[in-house]
């Protein structure tokens, strides 16, 4: 059945058809992944960040995807990020206007960072399956009690209905990277004992839950798409065995429309998703002492270089298309057309690019009118470090 089901896909899909992505109707395949953007002041929409989401929309992407918004106060990487909130909703209605009068859709990743938040940033302590050092906020992370589980997770509600007040199409629940829900997940983060630890049943829970709680707020309303980690690049972690098994009880369960597939750990090992040259030098100069000395002397342990080639996630994805029925978004190093093509014909629905779209976000529109244009993006990943400038890197 599923080998027909992926035949009718090759003979069909091409990469600016117009797609169906649950009550949506998208202008072509091609989505705009969330980069953190680093223009958040005060944890509001800047102009600045509506020109940026602008710029993506005008340039030709189906849909552009607005990082990071997250679903509690102490559930950012950092205290700048947005929060879902009211006070947060008429600069967030400004930003998807912006974005719908350029012909595109507009998606909130909404999620909680977990171990990864910068308590200290935040005057608020980061939360963890179990309690464990938090080396960007250099302190210890709280373990999280059952009653935080479903605080969060109602948050997760609550946050999906302020998007579709504030003129999103779609939100992404993020349960990759080792935020909250990922690190749940993780064997390595989660050692707890109770209902939340030990099998993958019980560390799917938060996950599970979270992707429940949208559904069952906003319905069909918008369009509902998870971030799922295939693995998280570290011994011992989160692996595709598991994830596989986490995918499927997502589509039994009919709480999202698409699959996001992605890796690595911001946690233990950022650097797996990214793919390419470390940079750094570039990190270690946006931040103070005495992390910058940190990175300087063994950042090389925590970020890691790994070599870049176009679509680096698909082997591990082409289980996932074989394994499910439902919607996927291909990740990971797709930067040509060639390669849009490859995930059609594999199956894939839609495909997400990011650094690509930093380099040049008119880069679509440019492929659209000639197949043979070649993306710039060099994946120095020099981008990276900018988001706490907030000036992403556009001379690669």
């Amino acid at each position: 059945m599923n080998d027909a089901i992926h035949v009718t896909r090759r003979l069909d899909m091409d990469v600016f058809d117009q797609a169906r992505l649950g009550p949506l109707t998208l202008r072509n395949r091609i989505i705009k992944a969330a980069t953190f953007e680093g223009m958040t002041k005060g944890a509001l929409v800047s102009d600045d960040l509506i020109a940026f989401h602008r710029a993506h929309a005008a340039g030709g992407v189906a849909m552009t995807t607005v990082a990071y918004c997250a679903v509690a106060p102490e559930g950012r990487t950092e205290r700048d990020q947005i929060w879902m909130r009211p006070d947060a909703l008429p600069g967030l209605r400004r930003l998807t206007d912006a974005v719908h009068a350029e012909g595109a859709a507009a998606s909130a990743q909404i999620g909680h960072a977990g171990p990864v938040a910068n308590g200290k940033s935040n005057r608020l302590p980061a939360l963890a399956p179990s309690a464990s050092f938090s080396p960007q906020a250099m302190a210890v992370t709280r373990r999280a009690g059952v009653a935080d589980i479903e605080r969060i997770t109602a948050a997760h509600a609550t946050a999906a209905k302020l998007a579709v007040e504030a003129g999103f199409d779609a939100v992404e629940i993020h349960l990759g990277h080792n935020y909250f829900a990922s690190s749940f997940l993780s064997p390595k983060v989660n050692k707890r004992r109770d209902g939340y630890g030990g099998s993958l049943a019980n560390r799917a829970k938060v996950a599970l839950g979270a992707a429940r709680a949208v559904r069952d707020a906003v319905g069909d309303r918008i369009a509902i798409l998870a971030k799922l980690n295939m693995d998280d690049g570290v011994p011992g972690g989160f692996w595709l065995d598991e994830s596989l098994q986490v995918a499927q009880w997502l589509e039994r369960d009919g709480s999202v429309d698409a699959l996001e597939l992605t890796a690595g750990s911001s946690l233990l090992n950022p650097m797996y998703l990214f793919r390419g040259e470390a940079p750094l030098r570039e990190f270690a100069a946006t931040f103070k002492q005495p992390m910058r000395l940190g990175i300087k002397l063994v950042g090389d342990k925590f970020i890691r270089a790994y070599p870049y080639r176009e679509a680096y996630l698909l082997d591990s994805a082409r289980q996932f298309r074989a394994a499910l029925k439902l919607p996927l978004v291909l990740l990971g190093g797709i930067s040509q057309r060639a390669t849009m093509d490859l995930a059609m014909a594999e199956g894939f629905e839609f495909v997400a690019m990011a650094r690509a779209l930093l380099r040049e976000p008119d880069l679509i529109n440019r492929m659209r009118k000639d197949p043979g244009t070649r993306s710039l993006c060099i994946h120095c990943n020099k981008c990276m470090p900018t988001i706490f400038t907030g000036t992403h890197c556009v001379l690669a």
